[in-house]
Formats: structure tokens, sequence, C-alpha cells
């Protein structure tokens, strides 16, 4: 087991909360990456430790995308959707995440 992830050491609400939805496109899936959205509030290493808590999984490399929310308008009201961050994580060698398990 990595020495990161240590035993006993359990997901916490705090950890599911950070973690949104993965990403189901086609070109997701076909990078060999888990593209997950998470939090815009959280960073690089609050992302990986809860990765590898919640799916006990080993995480090597973890890149950060922040999209701002487009301009939206229906008739004369204007708005804007919400802007929101992804995350592309490389997983160590052997290991795998099923994201649609329990569907």
């Amino acid at each position: 087991m990595n020495s990161r992830i240590q035993e006993g050491k359990q997901a916490d609400p705090h950890h599911y909360a950070i973690l949104k939805a993965p990403v189901l496109t086609e070109k997701a899936m076909s990078t060999g990456l888990l593209v997950l959205t998470v939090d815009p509030r959280a960073n690089k290493s609050e992302i990986r430790l809860a990765v590898e808590r919640v799916f006990k999984v080993k995480v090597v490399g973890l890149r950060t995308v922040r999209y701002k929310g487009k301009p939206k308008r229906v008739g004369r009201s204007v708005g804007k959707r919400a802007g929101y961050k992804k995350a592309y994580i490389t997983l160590a060698e052997g290991s795998e995440v099923n994201v649609l398990e329990g569907v």
C-alpha cells in the first residue's frame, strides 16, 4: 500500500464534497485519465488526497483547469452560467477506477 495512504485512513464527508462528478464524455474516456469536476475552491493537494482516500488508488499526476461561466440570454433576461473546475488525474500503473459502477 502507498505510504501516503495510511491503513485505517478513511474518506470523510469533506473528501466527498471536493469531488463533484465524473466527466463522462467520449474525449475524457479515451484519454485514459480519470476526469472529475471538483470544488473550485479546492487546491491540488486536497484533490489528490480526496481521490486517494475515496477511490483507494495512488495518484501519480494531477492537472486542473478552471472554466469561466459563459454569458447566456433567454429573451430579455441576461444571466451567466456558473463556472467550474476540472481535474485530470493520472493513476498509478495497475490502478483503476470504474466510475460507472453502481449506476
